[in-house]
């Protein structure tokens, strides 16, 4: 595999981490928590300092401290050592798998820092607006991390299938089932 290939994904995670740490030092600096900032596109974009102690759309946010610590911290550890590991033994992964899996490692990072060193939860800023759509006025404010991590996981879904339609298919038994000599009478 070519050293390029193989790399460009994992600096990719690496320059995600760094722009989404210093635009969340940003809001952090120089935006009142609960404030806007910022409106782009009339009403549809808001630049706004939010916090979330939970998972995506503040899922979990109101667990127990040490369920919290589980599942939004000892179990990404886990998840993105695993991700890592995988990414460096696998010589059959696809280079569509390994960018989401660059993607996935970037934005975990990247939320996994705030959720370890930031107690008031993960920094979110960017929130636009649905006009109703599926019952939202407004979609879940979110960060540099979780886009990543959701066009991480939508490029790992195409990947999967991709690879899945590639497996050559077995051929189809031309001899007769066990079932059909009794069916003959035989």
């Amino acid at each position: 595999m070519k050293k390029l290939q193989f790399w460009a994904p994992l600096i990719i995670a690496a320059i995600i981490i760094i722009s989404d740490q210093i635009t969340k030092a940003l809001v952090v600096s120089l935006i009142p928590e609960g404030r806007i900032f910022a409106r782009f596109w009339g009403d549809f974009v808001w630049i706004v300092h939010a916090r979330n102690t939970g998972a995506a759309f503040s899922l979990g946010a109101s667990s127990a401290p040490v369920l919290r610590f589980l599942f939004f911290i000892a179990f990404p550890v886990v998840v993105l050592i695993g991700v890592f590991i995988y990414y460096f033994r696998s010589s059959k992964l696809s280079p569509l798998l390994r960018w989401s899996m660059g993607l996935i490692l970037g934005g975990g990072t990247g939320n996994l820092i705030d959720r370890i060193f930031r107690p008031m939860g993960v920094v979110d800023f960017v929130s636009l607006n649905m006009y109703g759509f599926l019952g939202m006025q407004r979609f879940a404010t979110f960060n540099i991390a979780d886009s990543a991590i959701t066009i991480g996981e939508m490029l790992l879904i195409v990947g999967l299938i991709i690879a899945e339609l590639r497996k050559p298919r077995k051929p189809a038994s031309t001899e007769p089932s066990a079932g059909a000599d009794v069916e003959r009478g035989e």
